[in-house]
C-alpha cells in the first residue's frame, strides 16, 4: 500500500465494479465521453481495497460535477469551481480519507483558477480529475479557458481573440508534483494514469480530454483517428526514449524528440531524414526534481492542431505533503502547549467588549 493511501481503512470484503454504482440514472447527453471516464473510474476503484465509506469525490458545477451521483461512496456536488478548496479542508482535517476531486476546464481554469493553483502549490493529499473537453457544455456551448484561439461560439460568433490556458503546463508551473494527461476512450491508458495517481503521496493532477459530442464534437480526433494518432501523439512512459509516428527500422517511432543543443528547447525530429542518431533522443524522466524538461515536454503540444501532444504521466516527483506537515505540527504543539482551549483562544486578551 502506497504511503498516499497507508492511513484510509481497507475494505474488508472483495469489491467489484458493481460496488462502486449508484441507483441514480446517469445524466449526460448520449455518447458524452464522460460515461466513458465513469466506467472507468468505477472499475478500476476496487483495486485499491479501500472501504467505500473512506472514498470521497467532491465536485464544482459543470457537466463532470454530476460525478458524486454516480459513484456509491460519500461525495458532494460542491460550488462553482471550490471544489479544490473543499477537498483541501476534508484531507487536512480527515487523513483517513481519500478525496478525489471531480471538475471541468471551465470550472477548474476559469473562476476555479485560484483554488485549484494553491491546491498544487501545497501539495495536499488528493487527486484532482480534469475533465477538459475546450468547451462550456452545462451552459450550451460557449467557450472555456482551454478553447483554442479563434474557436467560434454561440459567446464568440467572430472567434475567441483569447489564447488557451494549457491545463499541464499550468500544474507544472504551480510545482505539483504528479501531473498526467491521458484521453477518454483509452480505458487502458487512463487507468494506468489513476493507478499512479492514487499512489503518489500529495496532490496528483490528470487532465483527460474528454468528447462532447453535443457542442464540440470531434475536438479530439487527431488523437483518437488510427490514421492520425501515430503522428500526434506523443505517448510518455517513464526511462524509455520519447519517440512516436509509425515504425522505423528499428520497431520504434520514426520521430522523436531531442534537445537542441543551440536553444536548449525540445524538438521534433524526423530519425528517417534527418539522419540523427537515437543516442540523443531525451530519455522520458518523470522523476526528475527540475521541472524544466517536463514543462519544455508541455509545451510541444500546438493549441489549434495538436500535433505533438504528449500524454501520460509527465511528472511524478515527491515533495512534502501539506496535510502530513500539518498534522506534524499539531502534533508538536501539543507536546510543547498541551491541549488548547478553544474557550480562552476566544476570550483572550486580543478581544474586546464594544459598548452598546
Amino acid at each position: 500500500m502506497s504511503e498516499a493511501l497507508a492511513l484510509v481503512p481497507k475494505a474488508t470484503a472483495k469489491q467489484s465494479m458493481k460496488d462502486f454504482k449508484t441507483d441514480q440514472e446517469v445524466r449526460w447527453c448520449p455518447g458524452c465521453g464522460d460515461y466513458a471516464v465513469l466506467a472507468a473510474v468505477q472499475s478500476f476503484m476496487p483495486e485499491l481495497g479501500l472501504a467505500r465509506e473512506n472514498v470521497v469525490f467532491i465536485s464544482g458545477i459543470g457537466c463532470s460535477s454530476r460525478f458524486p451521483y454516480y459513484m456509491n461512496t460519500y461525495g458532494m456536488h460542491s460550488i462553482h469551481g471550490r471544489a479544490p478548496a473543499i477537498a483541501t479542508g476534508l484531507a487536512t482535517s480527515r487523513r483517513d480519507l481519500s478525496v478525489w476531486v471531480v471538475t471541468g476546464d471551465g470550472d477548474a481554469l476559469s473562476i476555479g483558477g485560484n483554488h485549484l493553483i494553491h491546491a498544487l502549490r501545497r501539495n495536499v493529499n488528493l487527486k484532482i480529475l480534469l475533465f477538459n473537453n475546450r468547451i462550456y457544455g452545462l451552459t450550451k456551448g460557449q467557450y472555456s479557458p482551454t478553447s483554442e484561439t479563434g474557436k467560434i461560439t454561440k459567446s464568440t460568433p467572430m472567434g475567441s481573440l483569447e489564447a488557451p490556458f494549457n491545463p499541464v503546463s499550468l500544474a507544472i508551473g504551480a510545482e505539483a508534483g504528479f501531473v498526467a494527461r491521458t484521453i477518454d476512450s483509452d480505458r487502458k491508458h487512463l487507468q494506468s494514469v489513476l493507478r499512479a495517481a492514487a499512489a503518489h503521496p500529495g496532490t496528483a493532477l490528470v487532465e483527460i480530454y474528454q468528447n462532447c459530442n453535443i457542442f464540440n464534437d470531434g475536438a479530439f480526433d487527431t488523437l483518437k483517428d488510427n490514421a492520425t494518432a501515430a503522428e500526434a501523439v506523443i505517448r510518455l512512459e517513464h526511462g524509455q526514449p520519447i519517440r512516436f509516428g509509425t515504425p522505423a527500422a528499428d520497431g520504434l517511432g520514426s520521430k522523436g524528440v531531442i534537445r537542441d543543443p543551440a536553444t536548449g528547447d525540445l524538438t521534433v525530429i524526423d530519425i528517417t531524414q534527418t539522419g540523427t542518431g537515437t543516442d540523443q533522443i531525451l530519455i522520458h524522466d518523470a522523476t526528475a526534481p527540475n521541472p524544466a524538461t517536463a514543462f519544455a515536454l508541455s509545451r510541444l503540444a500546438d493549441p489549434d492542431t495538436l500535433h505533438h501532444t504528449p500524454i501520460g504521466i509527465i511528472r511524478n516527483t515527491q515533495r512534502p505533503v501539506y496535510d502530513t506537515d500539518m498534522a506534524h505540527q499539531l502534533d508538536q504543539a501539543v507536546t510543547q502547549h498541551g491541549e488548547g482551549d478553544l474557550t480562552t483562544l476566544l476570550t483572550g486578551p486580543d478581544t474586546w467588549t464594544v459598548p452598546a
